[in-house]
């Protein structure tokens, strides 16, 4: 008679369990449930998407200011936009290249866009 109440107990447990488990995996698959891991996940992949467009952000400056060690760039504090200025001497050679020269032979050439078709 133990034998027979012990499996019919253990028999109700295991049913117990199961209905219960089945019923956990029925409520997430409803509709809504459904709808709010995926936004869950959504909020998630938004938030790794911002953390790694701020890593980038910040590598990409750092690079910038490399650069600009390298090749002499200053920022200049009297600028309001914070503008990277050439410093001194390349300056001026930067603004004497700016003047151009007079050609003759080119203004005698003309373009025709008609001829490329």
């Amino acid at each position: 008679m133990f034998r027979r109440a012990f499996w019919f107990t253990a028999g109700a447990a295991a049913g117990v369990w199961a209905t219960t488990k089945v019923n956990r995996q029925l409520k997430k698959l409803t509709p809504e449930s459904l709808a709010a891991q995926a936004a869950d996940k959504a909020v998630e992949a938004g938030h790794r998407l911002k953390g790694f467009a701020l890593d980038v952000k910040a590598g990409m400056t750092q690079r910038e200011d490399e650069l600009n060690d390298a090749l002499g760039l200053h920022q200049d504090p009297d600028r309001p936009d914070n503008v990277t200025a050439l410093p001194g001497p390349r300056r001026l050679r930067a603004i004497e290249n700016t003047k151009t020269t007079y050609r003759p032979n080119q203004s005698a050439v003309t373009y025709d866009r008609n001829e490329d078709h």
